[in-house]
């Protein structure tokens, strides 16, 4: 049973998520964290005695395991390794485009942001990062691709999402992403293809 204190827990590591997605990270102040998530003053440095860091690193922990949710559900209702890319960036584009292009990916915006300036943010940045490439990775090995290829492969699709967001907020488009599904699915698609083909 989830007690009362880790509920608040997790809703101020939600609103911090929230909050960076639209204002970044250095235009969310913790006031704006405990109005958003509607807790006790005193709660954020109860739960998080390191402040407004230990809180954007929760958020980012929280964004990896709702990134990785969402590619295990991609590959749960697709068939096959193309059309799971295709679910997983054309889902990013609805959500990208029904928030009025104020919705991005927090990890990113922190990365950019603190990636120079704090090493425990930086560190958390590129963990998650790590986690989508290594789940991508073992997914595309699982549809027949070599260890060196499904990785190096997974570094691609990752790093042509993360860029089509941007683009995509940046122009006030969808377009971005959709031309990254239709891409990313047809490398996939070729890649498999080739390593059937000389098997």
């Amino acid at each position: 049973m989830t007690s009362k204190g880790d509920k608040t827990r997790a809703r101020l590591a939600e609103s911090m998520l929230e909050l960076i997605q639209t204002s970044g990270y250095s235009g969310t102040g913790l006031n704006a964290v405990i109005e958003h998530a509607t807790a006790p003053k005193g709660s954020i440095y109860f739960h998080f005695p390191d402040g407004k860091e230990g809180l954007g690193v929760a958020a980012i922990e929280l964004a990896t395991q709702q990134f990785e949710a969402l590619i295990a559900e991609s590959v749960a209702s697709s068939g096959g390794a193309a059309a799971a890319a295709r679910t997983v960036v054309e889902t990013l584009a609805a959500i990208v485009g029904e928030s009025d292009f104020r919705l991005g990916c927090p990890v990113s915006v922190v990365a950019l942001e603190m990636g120079a300036e704090s090493e425990r943010l930086r560190h958390a940045c590129a963990t998650a990062f790590e986690s989508w490439i290594a789940r991508t990775a073992r997914f595309l090995e699982a549809n027949g691709l070599a260890t060196e290829n499904a990785r190096s492969l997974a570094t691609v699709i990752v790093s042509t999402i993360e860029g089509a967001v941007i683009v995509s907020r940046a122009t006030r488009s969808t377009q971005p992403l959709h031309t990254a599904a239709e891409v990313v699915s047809e490398l996939i698609a070729h890649r498999i293809n080739n390593t059937e083909e000389t098997r």
